[in-house]
């Protein structure tokens, strides 16, 4: 098999999807570096910086996320089409990959994103890069839509979360996709639950401080601490929400469109805004390869998978 011919399937997962870092360093030292790299959201912006053989330094920027450091880059947007602006975020990715074109990569690329509106699915395979992950991680009411040409782009996991199909376009003939595993999937649609309505009186809020530090709040809306009624904050309800439409859209276009190959992170207790927990996301990516190549054969003139993957 020419590893040429061998592609990446990177899907979303916001904090999750750092673990793709974990694994595209995996599969290097392994001595396996697919040519084809397809790219949703977070793992756009994972396929992109290592299509750009800048992996290490977004590793980099990974490592020293914590809770205040995430802060700095909510730029909160009350006024406009999202919660937050984005553009701290943009700048810091922009500072690693420049003025970077996609055709120019010495690996080949794309970053899938969603049309706002048509909801039409957009492959960006030319052009600026930073702009192809700027309009594939636009998380929808979190971060600002980006306008490219005539189009107003968002996040592709609303219609591809782990885009095999868009690596296959590129030209590859064995896609391995990357998934993650919560430990929460109900395999079962209907859940019979008897309503109850519930009317309570808004509690007192004698006990709490007049006014509350930035830091407290966002920690209190973004790492689920609860609410006096139980209630969490908006950003999350955003995130979650679209979690669970990506994981269904996910199951069905996987169904539809199977990778050749999957690497599965385990990743429970990890939470869609952990950023700060970065480091044990990436070691969980590296383990999930260490899993892949000790598990994996393929048929193929008796080779092994490490074998045929390196040509």
């Amino acid at each position: 098999m020419d590893k040429t011919s061998i592609g990446l399937a990177l899907g979303g997962g916001a904090a999750r999807g750092l673990a793709h870092i974990g694994v595209l360093e995996a599969l290097a030292e392994a001595g396996l570096e697919p040519q084809i790299v397809a790219g949703t959201s977070i793992g756009a912006i994972a396929g992109g910086f290592y299509a750009a053989g800048r992996l290490c330094e977004l590793h980099s920027l990974a490592r020293g996320l914590t809770l205040r450091q995430i802060l700095r880059y909510l730029d909160v947007n009350l006024a406009g089409s999202s919660l937050m602006t984005g553009k701290r975020l943009e700048k810091t990715l922009g500072s690693h990959i420049g003025d970077l074109k996609i055709e120019d990569l010495p690996k080949k690329f794309v970053a899938v994103a969603t049309e706002l509106g048509s909801g039409q699915e957009v492959w960006l395979n030319k052009g600026s890069l930073a702009a192809a992950l700027r309009a594939s991680y636009a998380l929808p009411g979190i971060l600002k839509p980006i306008r490219i040409g005539d189009r107003w782009l968002m996040d592709g996991a609303l219609v591809n979360p782990v885009p095999v199909s868009a690596a296959r376009a590129l030209g590859a003939q064995f896609v391995i996709a990357v998934t993650f595993h919560q430990g929460q999937y109900v395999r079962n649609t209907l859940f019979p639950v008897e309503a109850e309505a519930q009317f309570e009186a808004k509690p007192p809020l004698a006990d709490d401080p007049p006014r509350k530090s930035r830091f407290a709040l966002v920690k209190r809306q973004l790492w689920g601490q609860p609410r006096r009624d139980g209630a969490p904050g908006i950003p999350r309800v955003v995130l979650e929400a679209f979690n669970i439409t990506q994981n269904r859209i996910a199951r069905s276009r996987l169904a539809g469109d199977p990778p050749d190959a999957t690497i599965q992170v385990h990743l429970d207790g990890i939470g869609l805004f952990d950023f700060h927990k970065a480091e044990h996301i990436v070691e969980q990516g590296r383990a999930a390869v260490e899993r892949f190549l000790s598990g994996m054969r393929i048929e193929s003139n008796g080779l092994d998978a490490r074998a045929a993957l390196r040509g």
